[in-house]
C-alpha cells in the first residue's frame, strides 16, 4: 500500500490489514533462496516457481509481438516526419529549435538523431517509441504491486499490453511513449518513496520525472499533481515537523536541477503558446470524453465499465489506504481539469495524457477484491487478463490490415504517375510538404513544388506559372492556418478535384 512514511517512533494512523494468502497465484509456495555466487540460477529459480513472473514474462512476450507487428508498415505522417526532420539537425541545431520556439522537448529528438545511423525508414523511426513501450509493460506491474499487490500489478501490466491507446502510440515516431516510460518509473519510485520515505526513492523520483519533462512538456503537470498529493498527505506530519519534508524537497531539487535549462523555455513558450486560442486540437468537455474514450481503448461500449471499475477501485482502497485513494482520484482528476481549462488557450490532443493509462489501470485492477468476492477462486486474475485481452480483439482485428494514418506513400506513388515534368505541385499547408518529400521527390519527377496558405497565395503562384500545369495537395491541416476557408475557397473556384487517399485531398488546375 502507498502509505507515507511516518516520524520514526510515531505509530501510523491506519493498519493495513494482512491479506488473505488464498487469494495469491503463489500461496503455499515459497521464495527460492539465492544461491550464493549464482545470481541467473536464483533468478531461473524465481520465474519457475513464481506464477507472477511467468504471466509477467509472457505478457512482456505479447506486448513485445504486439508493438514490433508490421512496426513500418503505416506511411509517416506529419509529426513522424517532423521528427525526422529535426532529428537530421546537429544535437545543438536541437536545442535551439525547441528554444526558438519548438513546442516539444529536444531528448527524443536527440534519441532519434542517433538512431539515424541505422537509416531512416520508418521502422528505424519508431523502434526507440516500440522497445520504451514494451519495458512499460514490467514497470506498471512493479506500480501496482507497490501500489497494492501482486494482482493488481499484474492486471494492470494485462491492461497496458492489451491496450489499443498504448499500442498505437508505441508504434509511432514520437515522444508519447518513451514519455510515459520515464513517467512510469517517475511514479513507481514516487509510490515507493511514500511507502519507505527513502532518499533514494525521492531522488530517483525526481530524476525520472525530469526525464520525462525533457521527453513532453505535458509531462510537467502530472509531476506538479504527484507534489501536491506529497504535499497533501503528510501535511499533518510536516506541520509537526518541517523536517519531515526534507525528502520531499530533495527530490524537487533534484527535478529542479536536471530540468533547468528546459524549465527556462518552457515559461516562454508557454506564454506564446496560450497567447491567442487555438486553431486546432479539442475544446471543452470534449477534451475529458475524447481522452477517456481513447484511453480506454477507442470504445463507448469499454469506457463505461471501465469508469465503474475504477471507481470500484477507488473505493476498495479507500476502505484500506486512504492516502492511496486520493492519489488515484487526484492523477485521473486534476490532469483532466487542467486540460479542460488550457484547452481554451492551446491546443488539447488526448495523446498529450497517454500519462494517465499507469494510474487509470492500476485503479481498475484495484477493483479486483470484487471479482475475486464473485468467483471465489484465484484464478480471477487469469479472468481478469482474458478480459483485458478480449475487449482489445475488435481493434487487434483490424489495426495490423487497415492503414491508420495518412498513407502518404500510396498518394505519392499515385502523384508520380500523374505529373509530369514543368508541373506545379503546391502543398496545403507549406509544412505537409514534410510526409510528401519522404516518399515523393519532385527533382526526380522534374516538377516544381511549393507551399501555400491563404487563397491570395494561391492566386501569386497562378500569376507566376500561368501557362503550368498545377496539382494542389490539402489536407485539412489547412484550416489551422487559415481558419476562414479562404483557401479552400479559391480551389473550388479555380480547380477541379482530381482524388482523395485517405485524409489526403488532390486538386487539378481547371
Amino acid at each position: 500500500m502507498i502509505r507515507m512514511a511516518r516520524k520514526k517512533g510515531k505509530r501510523a494512523n491506519r493498519e493495513v490489514p494482512a491479506r488473505n494468502d488464498s487469494e495469491e497465484l503463489d500461496a503455499g509456495i515459497p521464495a527460492p533462496a539465492l544461491p550464493q555466487n549464482h545470481l541467473l540460477e536464483g533468478v531461473v529459480a524465481s520465474v519457475k516457481t513464481s506464477r507472477y513472473l511467468q504471466i509477467l514474462i509472457g505478457l512482456t512476450l505479447i506486448g513485445f509481438f504486439l508493438r514490433f507487428y508490421n512496426l513500418g508498415w503505416n506511411s509517416l505522417w506529419l509529426d513522424e516526419a517532423s521528427t525526422l526532420g529535426f532529428a537530421r539537425q546537429s544535437l545543438t541545431g536541437i536545442w535551439e529549435s525547441t528554444a526558438g520556439g519548438e513546442f516539444n522537448p529536444p531528448l527524443f529528438y536527440w534519441l532519434e538523431h542517433g538512431m539515424l545511423f541505422f537509416g531512416e525508414s520508418e521502422f528505424v523511426l519508431r523502434l526507440l517509441p516500440a522497445l520504451l513501450g514494451v519495458l512499460t509493460i514490467p514497470v506498471v506491474y512493479l506500480i501496482g504491486k507497490e501500489f497494492r499487490d501482486q494482482n493488481v500489478g499484474i492486471i494492470a501490466a494485462a491492461l497496458l499490453t492489451f491496450s489499443p491507446f498504448h499500442i498505437y502510440y508505441s508504434q509511432e515516431a514520437r515522444a508519447y511513449a518513451p514519455m510515459l516510460f520515464f513517467f512510469s518509473l517517475a511514479l513507481l519510485f514516487y509510490v515507493s518513496a511514500n511507502r519507505s520515505n527513502e532518499v533514494r526513492s525521492w531522488v530517483l523520483f525526481g530524476v525520472f520525472s525530469a526525464i520525462a519533462f525533457w521527453m513532453h512538456f505535458y509531462a510537467f503537470v502530472p509531476i506538479a499533481i504527484l507534489i501536491l498529493h506529497a504535499l497533501v498527505t503528510s501535511v499533518g506530519n510536516i506541520r509537526s515537523d518541517v523536517r519531515s519534508a526534507r525528502n520531499l524537497i530533495i527530490s524537487i531539487i533534484a527535478f529542479i536541477v536536471a530540468s533547468l535549462p528546459l524549465l527556462i523555455v518552457t515559461v516562454n513558450l508557454f506564454l506564446v503558446r496560450t497567447s491567442a486560442a487555438p486553431t486546432f486540437g479539442m475544446q471543452g468537455l470534449d477534451v475529458i470524453y475524447q481522452t477517456l474514450l481513447q484511453v480506454s481503448g477507442f470504445s463507448d461500449l469499454i469506457l463505461v465499465p471501465f469508469i465503474i471499475l475504477f471507481l470500484l477501485g477507488v473505493a476498495y482502497t479507500w476502505r484500506e489506504d486512504r492516502d492511496g485513494a486520493l492519489l488515484l482520484i487526484f492523477m485521473m482528476v486534476l490532469p483532466l481539469a487542467a486540460s479542460l481549462v488550457l484547452s481554451s488557450r492551446m491546443p488539447m490532443i488526448p495523446r498529450y495524457l497517454i500519462y494517465l493509462l499507469p494510474i487509470y489501470f492500476v485503479g481498475i485492477a484495484s477493483s479486483y477484491p470484487g471479482l475475486y468476492a464473485l468467483v471465489r477462486d484465484r484464478r480471477a486474475v487469469y479472468i481478469a487478463i482474458a478480459a483485458a485481452f478480449l475487449i482489445s480483439t475488435p481493434f487487434l482485428a483490424t489495426y495490423y490490415t487497415t492503414p491508420q494514418k495518412n498513407d502518404w506513400r500510396g498518394f505519392s506513388a499515385e502523384l508520380a504517375g500523374m505529373t509530369g515534368e514543368g508541373d506545379i505541385i503546391v502543398v496545403l499547408p507549406p509544412y505537409m510538404a514534410q510526409p510528401l518529400d519522404y516518399y515523393y521527390s519532385n527533382a526526380t519527377d522534374g516538377t516544381v513544388e511549393l507551399g501555400a496558405n491563404t487563397g491570395e497565395d494561391l492566386e501569386a503562384i497562378r500569376d507566376r506559372y500561368p501557362d503550368r500545369r498545377a496539382f494542389y495537395v490539402v489536407t485539412w491541416d489547412i484550416l489551422a492556418v487559415d481558419p476562414t476557408g479562404d483557401a479552400l475557397g479559391w480551389l473550388d473556384k479555380n480547380a477541379d478535384f482530381a482524388g482523395q487517399h485517405m485524409g489526403i485531398y488532390l486538386f487539378r488546375s481547371a
